[in-house]
């Protein structure tokens, strides 16, 4: 065989249902049964897809911990002319879950890769949220440290999309209250399994929800944007701190800011001390 002939393998990007197992595509069982390998997050978990379809494959074990070395071994395998099917635990590989150095690699080694579209808790959230969906951010685990968190919400100028814990919950929904208690906020819990739960309302209403009665499950929160004045107090306070990050001291920092944003200094200032407390 001349190495024009060479059989060429390809990685096919396979989404898989993120909780009712009838939401799987026609064409990603098709790939997975004709997959050479597929290479998932937990075999256990892709295992009982398979069962359920009626599909047999051999199962490689491809994680966050292994990802990287795993990776080579599978573009060597790929570059021989097998064809690997990724999938994670749940819904689109990459999307907040592991793929992203496997399809990276396969890139570079010029090998082809097939994406094939499919559920995601993502797009699911945002169209049953009832929130604006003409520009949206998906940003992922909102971040633990408050300032972290409070400067991202505070920021966001459009429909914000975030994985969140759901014991961190009622927390990030005070934060939000705190600063705009009339923000809409969606909570989406458990979507598409058999205790899927959709409530919508202010900040202050699902706060003072989520208080008393703490959520259970996988939660997807999507928020409205931000509040014109919070988006420019906290672009100030961004102008503040790189100020004082310059050397700038933070009172006569603060009156500079605030003489071009229109805001308070005392105020500007006020909210530059809380964050260091």
């Amino acid at each position: 065989m001349t190495p024009s002939e060479a059989p060429v393998g390809r990685l096919v990007v396979c989404p898989t249902p993120i909780g009712n197992l009838e939401d799987v595509t026609l064409r990603v069982l098709s790939a997975l049964g004709q997959a050479d390998a597929v290479a998932c997050e937990d075999t256990r978990r892709t295992r009982v897809l398979l069962d359920r379809h009626g599909i047999s494959a051999r199962l490689i074990s491809f994680h966050e911990h292994n990802e990287r070395a795993r990776a080579a071994e599978l573009v060597a395998t790929i570059a021989a002319g097998e064809v690997v099917a990724l999938v994670s635990d749940a819904g689109t590989p990459l999307v907040s879950d592991p793929g992203f150095a496997l399809v990276h690699a396969c890139l570079a080694a010029g090998l082809p890769v097939e994406v094939l579209p499919g559920p995601s808790a993502v797009v699911t959230a945002l169209v049953a949220s009832g929130l604006p969906t003409e520009r949206w951010r998906f940003v992922g685990f909102l971040p633990r440290a408050r300032r972290e968190l409070q400067e991202l919400l505070d920021r966001t100028s459009e429909t914000l999309i975030a994985f969140e814990s759901p014991h961190r919950l009622p927390g990030t929904l005070a934060l939000l209250a705190e600063r705009d208690p009339d923000r809409p906020v969606a909570v989406c819990r458990e979507l598409s399994k058999l205790h899927e739960e959709v409530r919508r309302g202010s900040a202050g209403e699902l706060a003072a929800y989520y208080a008393v009665s703490p959520p259970r499950g996988e939660v997807v929160l999507v928020c409205g944007a931000a509040a014109t004045e919070l988006v420019e107090r906290e672009d100030a306070l961004a102008a503040l701190r790189e100020l004082i990050g310059s050397g700038a001291k933070a009172r006569p920092a603060a009156a500079v800011v605030a003489k071009l944003t229109g805001l308070k200094a005392n105020e500007l200032y006020r909210e530059l001390m809380r964050e260091g407390q």
